[in-house]
C-alpha cells in the first residue's frame, strides 16, 4: 500500500513539474479556436437493390430478372461489371424446396438523376425494393484534409488579430487539439417534406417524379490551439 501510495505522489509530482516547466517556457500565451466548414456534391450514390421472387409470386425466378435487370442498366449506360456487385443471396436459391429465393446487389451511381432513372426502370420491372445506402465523394479524404488544415489556419488567423488588438504578437504554435465532425449528408427539402429523412432513404414514383436532388455532403473541422504571445 505504501508503495501505491508513493508510486501515486511521485506521478502527481512529477505532472506538477511538467505544468509548471510548461508555463516557465511559455509564460504569457494566447488559445484560439479555428473551424472550417466545406460543403461537396456526391459524386458517389450507392444504392441497394433486392430481387425478389416474392414480388412475382414465384412466377419469375432470380436469374431471369437479374438478366432483366442487367439488360436495362445496359441500355442507360451503366456498366453493371465496374457499378455493380452481389451483397447477399439467399441459401433457398441453391435448395428451393417451398421457399423463395432472393438476392441483394450493391449499384453505385454518379448523380441524383442516374438515381431517378435507374429507380423508373428498376419499378418497371417488377423491381421495388431499392434504397439508397450512403453516399460520398470520390476524394472524400482529400477534402476533409483541406478542411482540416483550413481549420488551423484559421485559429492562427485569430491568435494574430487577438494578439495585435493588444499591441503583441502571436509566436509559435506549442499545443493543438485537433476536433472532427463526422460527416454528415443531407437530402433535398423536397424528400424532407415528405418524412424521409433516414440514409436508408425510400422512393416511391411521387419522389421520382418530383427530381430527385441530394445537397452537399458537410464537413466540419475544429482545432483548438495555443500560441506564444511575444
Amino acid at each position: 500500500m505504501k508503495k501505491m501510495i508513493f508510486a501515486a505522489a511521485m506521478l502527481l509530482f512529477t505532472a506538477h513539474v511538467a505544468t509548471a516547466q510548461q508555463t516557465e517556457s511559455y509564460p504569457s500565451f494566447i488559445e484560439v479556436t479555428g473551424v472550417a466548414e466545406k460543403e461537396v456534391a456526391p459524386n458517389e450514390i450507392y444504392l441497394s437493390i433486392t430481387i425478389n421472387e416474392r414480388d412475382s409470386k414465384g412466377k419469375i425466378s432470380i436469374d431471369e430478372q437479374q438478366r432483366e435487370m442487367l439488360s436495362a442498366l445496359k441500355k442507360m449506360g451503366v456498366k453493371p461489371n465496374e457499378q455493380l456487385k452481389m451483397i447477399d443471396l439467399t441459401s433457398s436459391y441453391f435448395k428451393r424446396g417451398n421457399s423463395l429465393a432472393k438476392a441483394q446487389y450493391e449499384l453505385t451511381l454518379e448523380s441524383a438523376v442516374e438515381v431517378a432513372r435507374v429507380w423508373r426502370t428498376l419499378d418497371e420491372l417488377g423491381i421495388s425494393q431499392v434504397t439508397v445506402q450512403r453516399v460520398s465523394h470520390t476524394d472524400i479524404e482529400r477534402l476533409k484534409k483541406e478542411t482540416r488544415d483550413e481549420a488551423m489556419r484559421a485559429a492562427r488567423d485569430n491568435a494574430r488579430a487577438l494578439a495585435e488588438a493588444i499591441d503583441q504578437q502571436a509566436g509559435r504554435c506549442f499545443w493543438i487539439a485537433d476536433y472532427s465532425s463526422p460527416v454528415r449528408t443531407v437530402y433535398a427539402a423536397n424528400l424532407k417534406a415528405r418524412g424521409v429523412t433516414d440514409e436508408a432513404l425510400s422512393f416511391d414514383a411521387a419522389v421520382a417524379d418530383e427530381g430527385l436532388e441530394f445537397q452537399t455532403i458537410n464537413l466540419q473541422h475544429r482545432v483548438q490551439a495555443k500560441f506564444v504571445l511575444e
